[in-house]
């Protein structure tokens, strides 16, 4: 590297965001996923033997995915690639193949590519790398915020270990900030910064797991501070606040969280806690989700959940869709609310939910069996010499109610029960 190469990859590198010049370099300084990386995990010893398998890294944004990469790429001896899903495409991927095999070929190294984003690739998409994952010509090891099982080929992620990262404590936060704060050359040090211990902990803890998040702010509260005569940088709280106003909520509305947070309101619902519905409720209308999508849900719990338990339930519910449909957000979300609270605290019953699902086992398991004669109307002639609705008595006629008795189902089902 020449001088002038030197100084425009030194200004590059200081250019660039705190979270991306702080990244650890060493596993001791990576934080928070020791069930994956720690000593003596089976990931661990396949980076120090330099054996490292093709693998998927699935997490919440900001859990140090991007940085294990890179991390894995400096302790081994393989040629390393980082590719975005979000602006590359199968072209690139292509050549990035045929680069790989010529290391292969002309220098006996092999490629590790690292696709950040992989979930931005589309299944058909992501068969680009399968015969080169499946032949050893490169080691894949896919980012992805989105659970692989509903965004990876199943044929790729056969190939694949997948390793799960969780979010980071504040306690890892908080010690991932002091230590940019220290820092000279990748952090702050270089500045007199003077914040709270107890800003930080605020910090790290508003940053909801993502490190990048608490690094971002961290900056930016910095860059907006003005030093005073003494050159020292006063970051104060609502500095800090304003740093981190938060424009979206962890939450994809096509995504995983959709469904476990729409999963966690059901349950709550189904185990009669209000107080965990209604925070559910508000994670997903404070995110942007549809608040017809919200109500359609409850409906279907007030029958599946409560059913002929309270049938009130289904009023309710439905009366929430029709406020949510004529009001919208977010006058509808105190509407949600009340019907939430109302099918958390009403009884329970699932009586109709398993005798229908009884129902459908019957109708799929059995054969298709005509209507019982009786029960046929018989509106030509023809269809009363075939015996349609011969015997049938019309209840109305009887004053005992025991003598119009009769059989509704078919012989097969003679004496089912679905409903107590």
């Amino acid at each position: 590297m020449d001088l002038f190469s030197h100084k425009q990859e030194e200004h590059r590198f200081r250019s660039s965001p705190l979270a991306d010049r702080i990244r650890p370099k060493d596993f001791e300084d990576y934080l928070g996923q020791d069930q994956i990386i720690g000593i003596g995990t089976v990931l661990r010893k396949a980076i120090e033997k330099d054996e490292v398998p093709s693998m998927i890294l699935w997490g919440p944004p900001g859990t140090g995915k991007t940085t294990l990469a890179h991390l894995i790429a400096q302790k081994t001896q393989a040629h390393f690639i980082h590719f975005s899903a979000a602006h590359h495409g199968v072209k690139e991927v292509r050549e990035i193949i045929k680069e790989a095999e010529e290391q292969q070929k002309y220098y006996q190294k092999r490629t590790i590519l690292f696709v950040d984003e992989i979930h931005r690739f589309d299944k058909r998409q992501q068969d680009a790398f399968l015969s080169s994952v499946e032949n050893g010509t490169i080691i894949l090891i896919g980012a992805t915020t989105e659970n692989p099982s509903f965004e990876i080929n199943a044929a790729l992620l056969s190939r694949c270990r997948v390793f799960v990262l969780t979010a980071l404590t504040s306690d890892h936060i908080e010690t991932i900030l002091k230590r940019a704060l220290k820092d000279e050359k990748k952090g702050l040090g270089n500045l007199s910064v003077s914040i709270s211990d107890t800003l930080i902990t605020f910090l790290a803890q508003a940053a909801n797991g993502d490190v990048r998040t608490a690094l971002n702010a961290l900056e930016l509260a910095v860059q907006s501070s003005e030093a005073n005569s003494d050159g020292l940088v006063q970051v104060d709280e609502e500095t800090i606040k304003q740093a981190l106003q938060r424009t979206h909520l962890l939450y994809d509305r096509a995504g995983e969280e959709h469904y476990n947070i729409i999963s966690a309101l059901h349950k709550s619902m189904r185990g009669s806690d209000a107080n965990a519905a209604l925070y559910w409720l508000g994670r997903m209308l404070e995110a942007g989700e549809d608040p017809l999508y919200i109500a359609r849900r409850l409906v279907r719990f007030a029958s599946e959940d409560i059913g002929i338990a309270d049938p009130q339930a289904l009023v309710q519910a439905v009366a929430s869709y029709q406020a949510s449909h004529f009001l919208g957000m977010p006058e509808c979300n105190v509407c949600l609310a009340q019907t939430v609270v109302y099918l958390s605290k009403t009884p329970k019953s699932n009586a109709l939910y398993t005798a229908y699902m009884d129902v459908q086992k019957d109708i799929q398991e059995n054969p298709t069996e005509p209507v019982p004669l009786h029960l046929r109307n018989a509106p030509t002639d023809l269809m009363k010499n075939l015996g349609y609705s011969k015997g049938y008595k019309y209840t109305p006629d009887f004053e005992n109610p025991n003598d119009a008795k009769q059989d509704y189902l078919p012989p097969s089902l003679k004496d089912r029960k679905y409903f107590p």
